[in-house]
């Protein structure tokens, strides 16, 4: 090989994002090996154990001292919140209404559950770092809609899917139970643990990272593995995934609009309208994948789980570019508050 494609090589190397070829790796191996009889058994039972040491490190990292400051921020945060919570579902439902008759009941679930996630903290943080935004404020906002999200996600997700034909996700006390043992028992947890255990994280950041991303791994493994059970590829035509990836950018774009010129209208700083962009319209696959597959029945957590990791990948795609043609002229203040302390996935 030449020196020039040896370069061109490289360089191509470094921009493609591993990870996201990873979890569609995962998808290809469930689909050419799905886990079956007691093999299957045994991948559910790690999932759940992988589901609850999720959310206590989510816990255990997320600075209370960003949370409060959050708080204090109103002005950036609340709209941003509102963005997050109350204006991404009410597009959801009106694109994914009109839609459903094409989509289909399951993944209209889907672009419902995807529309009420809590936004994403590290490609949030990094996004407004590169667009040299607030990154104080970025840490605070992000953190602060992660800890909403463990409460409000679940029960907005209810609210909107009921609204789909067949698609109803009833919150019965087997899954009340299920959304405390498994999301919001070990996130507490790991709050009450942070102080005695967040210098052995920051020391321990890159393998605690791999364990992160191996476990979302393990999760969309036996999602999509009990989705070959109930034909799922059968059941996703081409047309669909086209029409699901164009929902997707139409989702993506007007929440990257409504972001900056709600942030505009309110008079924000620039370094804040750049974070208000970021964590308005981003959201989190590592938050989404293990709330799917509390929430949702096992044979329905691959379809649902679909537009979320279309939108993923496309605002890893779209973010990156909007933050390299950022004006860069002024630098956003950094802050030591949370920012040693290393951020969910997703």
């Amino acid at each position: 090989m030449s020196p020039t494609l040896s370069r061109a090589a490289r360089g191509l190397a470094r921009r493609v994002d591993w990870y996201i070829v990873a979890l569609f790796g995962a998808i290809g191996v469930a689909t050419l090996a799905p886990a079956e009889g007691q093999a299957a058994e045994a991948v559910s039972w790690m999932t759940r154990v992988a589901i609850g040491a999720l959310f206590f490190l989510y816990g255990a990292r997320l600075a209370p001292s960003a949370v409060l400051e959050g708080v204090r921020h109103w002005r950036l945060h609340l709209p941003v919140l509102a963005l997050t919570f109350a204006a991404f579902p009410l597009i959801a439902l009106a694109i994914g209404l009109l839609a459903e008759r094409m989509l289909g009941a399951e993944l209209t679930a889907g672009v419902f559950f995807l529309a009420v996630l809590p936004s994403t903290v590290q490609s949030s943080i990094a996004f407004t770092s590169m667009a040299r935004g607030n990154v104080a404020a970025a840490v605070c906002s992000a953190s602060f809609s992660t800890v909403l999200g463990v409460v409000l996600t679940p029960v907005l997700a209810v609210l909107l899917i009921r609204r789909t034909e067949g698609g109803g996700l009833p919150l019965g006390l087997g899954q009340l139970a299920d959304i405390a043992v498994q999301l919001l028992l070990p996130f507490l947890a790991g709050q009450m643990v942070r102080r005695w255990i967040a210098d052995w994280l920051r020391r321990y950041r890159a393998v605690i990272s791999v364990c992160d991303r191996g476990s979302i791994l393990l999760v969309v493994y036996s999602a999509f593995s009990r989705g070959m059970t109930t034909g799922i590829w059968q059941r996703v035509s081409p047309a669909r995934m086209a029409l699901l990836g164009a929902l997707c950018v139409v989702l993506l774009c007007s929440a990257l609009l409504l972001a900056d010129r709600s942030a505009r209208a309110l008079r924000l700083p620039r370094e804040d309208r750049v974070t208000a962009v970021f964590c308005g319209a981003t959201k989190s696959l590592a938050s989404g994948l293990p709330m799917a597959s509390v929430l949702f029945p096992a044979g329905r957590v691959a379809m649902t789980v679909l537009p979320l990791m279309l939108y993923h990948t496309l605002q890893l795609v779209v973010c990156a570019w909007l933050a390299r043609r950022r004006p860069t002229a002024h630098h956003a203040p950094h802050t030591e508050a949370g920012a040693g302390d290393p951020a969910p996935t997703g």
